[in-house]
């Protein structure tokens, strides 16, 4: 790491500025740079990459104290997308090295991580040019991913967090990578295993209808994680996490393209008119 100017770190998160994942990372990271913290003032969970018009997107600066720390952070009202926005554009001096969202409670895998706000901040992150993480540690009871319960060890995934940042921080990302994700088994230590993994082509968070009458009558889905791994293939997020209990670090693009010949598909539409 270039010695004399000190790397600018924005973390942020989708579980809000109370969360103890959120100041495990900021502990792990303030090794590496200055960390600016900019987090939802409430709880923003599976918000995506949202942009909601009734964000108030006020900013409180308040101090809060980590260990033996005192930290001034931000409270943003808004999702943790438009949190990025709000610290990119006003917050931070400068623009960040790298933007980092999590620790986040509960795994984010498969297909379902369009859904995951942690996912959404990194991804904002990536979209202004800058690298970025979104880290989250699988939780034993995924029930338990609002509560911001002070009895999860965060260590590990931490450890983890920090050395990926670390490696980012020290090269420019390959081509084609806009961001990483990173998911740490609820049981790993610093000496777990990882591997590179690809992104599971498979719902990983089932849907739960629970409706009780007419439509008229207010329901919830909820959701479980996938439990049946057989068909998943042994490089994917899922089946690294869940059946061989290692850490997956996913590269991820922006580019949403279909990997397809674009000259094929003209010739399927010149075959059959579609219009």
């Amino acid at each position: 790491m270039q010695k004399g100017k000190r790397k600018q770190i924005l973390l942020t998160n989708d579980d809000g500025i109370e969360s103890p994942g959120l100041w495990a990372a900021a502990q792990a990271l303030s090794r590496l740079g200055f960390v600016t913290v900019a987090a939802p003032r409430e709880q923003e969970s599976a918000t995506g990459r949202s942009m909601p018009n009734d964000s108030d997107g006020r900013i409180l600066v308040r101090s809060m104290q980590i260990g033996s720390q005192d930290w001034s952070v931000h409270a943003v009202g808004g999702t943790p997308a438009q949190v990025v926005q709000h610290a990119i554009m006003e917050i931070m001096p400068q623009k960040p090295d790298l933007v980092v969202s999590g620790i986040n409670y509960g795994e984010n895998l498969g297909n379902s991580i369009t859904v995951s706000g942690t996912v959404g901040a990194a991804m904002e992150g990536a979209d202004f040019g800058i690298p970025a993480i979104a880290s989250s540690l699988e939780l034993l009871n995924i029930d338990e991913y609002r509560s911001n319960s002070a009895l999860i060890d965060f260590s590990a995934a931490a450890h983890f967090t920090y050395c990926l940042a670390k490696w980012m921080l020290e090269q420019k990302l390959p081509r084609g990578i806009d961001l990483f994700k990173l998911d740490v088994p609820h049981d790993a230590t610093p000496e777990t295993p990882w591997r590179i993994t690809r992104l599971g082509q498979h719902r990983y968070y089932l849907p739960i209808l629970e409706r009780q009458g007419s439509w008229e009558e207010p329901a919830v889905i909820s959701g479980q994680p996938l439990n049946q791994f057989e068909m998943l293939s042994k490089d994917s997020d899922i089946y690294t996490v869940k059946r061989d209990r290692m850490v997956a670090i996913t590269p991820l693009t922006l580019d949403m393209t279909a990997r397809v010949s674009f000259q094929k598909l003209e010739e399927m539409f010149k075959t059959k008119v579609i219009c």
